[in-house]
């Protein structure tokens, strides 16, 4: 059988380092950025409502209850009901859905968009990069939410998979030109260094 005197001296360095490696980088984090991670908490907790919905759902969001029109919040109806008896806190969850879908896709479809457009511009520069340039500047020129109007109503209305693509267009452009002239200086730092 081993000596105890010597499993305890080869334990101890491993001891030791454990206790030399501090605290968590989730740890740390959370501390630097409670704001960070109270938004991530409740992403992760709409995720969840909105993949298991037919699970977290007290009641089906489409079903009309004429006996309970516009009833106030209560233990029955956590969030009250609208104007039809649907259950408003049932609609919220199976809301989260969509809303995630349409957030995420147009935030990853302004981002490389935008991105490509960045790198494009500093990479060839000359004549590309000024024409690139100047449609950057006609987006930022308008205001975001009259762009969104305009590219909502110029846009023939196309719905795949149960959400409506305008949306996410309508989103991902005004993303876009913010990306492109992040990406932009950061290529042309690296590119004249």
């Amino acid at each position: 059988s081993p000596d105890p005197l010597q499993l305890m001296t080869i334990a101890a360095p491993a001891i030791h380092d454990v206790a030399k490696r501090g605290p968590s980088p989730y740890v740390e984090f959370v501390k630097q950025q409670p704001l960070g991670a109270i938004s991530f908490v409740i992403i992760v907790l709409m995720m969840f409502a909105g993949i298991f919905s037919p699970l977290v759902a007290p009641y089906d969001p489409l079903t009309i209850d004429f006996a309970s029109i516009l009833a106030a919040p209560s233990w029955e109806h956590w969030c009250g009901t609208d104007a039809y008896g649907r259950d408003i806190f049932s609609r919220i969850i199976y809301g989260s859905r969509t809303a995630l879908v349409i957030g995420f896709t147009s935030s990853f479809v302004g981002s490389t968009i935008g991105a490509v457009l960045g790198v494009a511009s500093a990479y060839f520069g000359g004549r590309i990069d000024a024409w690139i340039q100047r449609f950057i500047d006609v987006l930022l020129a308008f205001p975001i939410i009259v762009l969104a109007l305009v590219v909502v109503a110029a846009v023939r209305s196309s719905v795949l998979f149960d959400i409506d693509v305008n949306l996410i267009i309508a989103i991902a452009i005004p993303i876009l030109p913010r990306v492109e002239r992040v990406v932009r200086a950061a290529a042309l730092s690296v590119r004249f260094m």
